[in-house]
């Protein structure tokens, strides 16, 4: 089997777009840390390169040499089969290498990544479909910290009193959103997980099956105008609302949590932070930035509930298919699936049933994670366009908000 040609243009372009993220920045940009759960843009850019000089060249490279000794543990992020890693908390005071050196170490990685897929794609080559499994799973990987990339830097200017932009241009607005509509599901024995065709992490596989009730989901996500009421009537100071640990996160900080994170009140009127700059909140805008505890709250409010991964894969999954097999016009949509906001989901992040994790190293970009986290699904703003898809598990803790995590109600027939 020879590797196709598509993949080597596909390595360059996604290489070059986390290149093209930097771009914008100055090396003090770079190199900064706003918290334990952000990195530098630099430390992203270079673990990145990591990834496919130690899963790919170190395995496939004849004569392989690391283009650094050091670097294999200083931009190891948690692979402990790899060996030691630098503390994560301390990543903004990795002044050296600077960006310079980074760039230099992610061109001659790239090089050697291209030369290797090249003798593999050659006639007279022996292509690997591991090495092209490989490559792939490191783009993919560099595409989750492509959004990350944005995500940490604009917690890192949030974080800077002058509120800088990280984005020139106006900042895109959206259309109106539709009228909130229930979507109906009569639930039964339903399939959940990866088909087999495409890429996939392993922790969206084994396809299995699973039983629902009947159910309906909400046909868009939440706006700020409705959130804002929920703040309006008290919301945040309601503990019949909250889950136990929910309230108690809400008063851990010296002052009580009241608001997403990013919402600013100026001169009377909310604005909210983003990659453009502190803007005036819309209010027909999907809210964003929202822990899990909040969209859980916010849900009781409602009275409704978050959808729970497997009725969210089902819903979405089943409107899709029904578009293509001629459904009703006048259906409500599942809208605003992969390019608004991540959607919190009641599902604890767990093995589906049957998991296995890959063999090595590799086997701990996952598996490890299942515990104490929740399960998100869709895709946000700042996703990659062709990084989503139905069967994808995204996951964090249930205080994380600096992502671009929403909401989507959920209710029991």
């Amino acid at each position: 089997m020879t590797l196709s040609g598509t993949l080597l243009s596909r390595f360059e372009d996604v290489r070059r777009a986390s290149t093209m993220l930097a771009e914008p920045l100055s090396d003090e940009d770079c190199c900064a840390q706003s918290m334990t759960d952000a990195s530098p843009v630099k430390w992203h850019l270079a673990h990145t390169t990591w990834f496919f000089e130690t899963f790919v060249l170190e395995r496939f490279e004849t004569g392989f040499r690391p283009f650094h000794p050091a670097f294999r543990m200083l931009f190891n992020s948690y692979y402990n089969g790899i060996g030691e890693q630098y503390t994560r908390s301390q990543r903004g005071l990795i002044t050296r290498p600077g960006m310079d050196e980074v760039h230099e170490y992610r061109n001659d990685v790239d090089a050697r990544i291209e030369s290797l897929i090249l003798i593999a794609a050659a006639p007279s080559g022996d292509g690997d479909p591991e090495l092209e499994r490989l490559i792939e799973l490191g783009l993919q990987h560099e595409q989750q910290h492509q959004e990350l990339i944005l995500t940490d830097l604009q917690h890192l200017f949030w974080h800077n009193p002058l509120r800088p932009a990280y984005r020139d241009e106006a900042m895109p607005q959206p259309n109106p959103p539709s009228a909130l509509q229930w979507r109906s599901f009569d639930g039964g024995v339903v399939e959940l997980g990866h088909r087999g065709e495409g890429f996939f992490f392993d922790n969206e596989t084994p396809r299995h099956r699973q039983y629902l009730e009947p159910y309906a989901l909400a046909s868009r996500l939440v706006t700020n105008a409705e959130y804002l009421e929920f703040m309006q009537a008290g919301g945040y100071e309601d503990p019949a609302l909250w889950l136990s640990e929910g309230w108690a996160w809400l008063h851990a900080g010296p002052r009580p949590v009241a608001r997403p994170l990013y919402w600013e009140k100026r001169d009377g009127a909310w604005h909210e932070f983003t990659l453009y700059g502190m803007q005036p909140l819309g209010p027909d805008q999907a809210v964003r930035h929202l822990s899990y505890y909040e969209a859980d709250a916010y849900a009781r409010w409602a009275q409704a509930r978050l959808p729970s991964e497997v009725e969210w894969e089902h819903a979405v999954a089943s409107t899709r298919r029904g578009l293509d097999e001629g459904e009703p016009a006048d259906a409500p949509a599942i809208e605003q699936v992969f390019d608004t906001a991540w959607q919190w989901t009641s599902s604890s992040y767990a093995p589906y049933p049957g998991f296995k994790p890959a063999a090595g190293a590799i086997g701990e970009y996952n598996g490890k994670f299942m515990v104490n986290q929740y399960v998100l699904r869709g895709g946000s703003c700042v996703t990659p366009p062709d990084h989503s898809r139905v069967t994808y598990r995204n996951f964090f803790p249930a205080h994380a908000r600096w992502q671009y995590t929403g909401l989507r109600l959920a209710r029991s027939l």
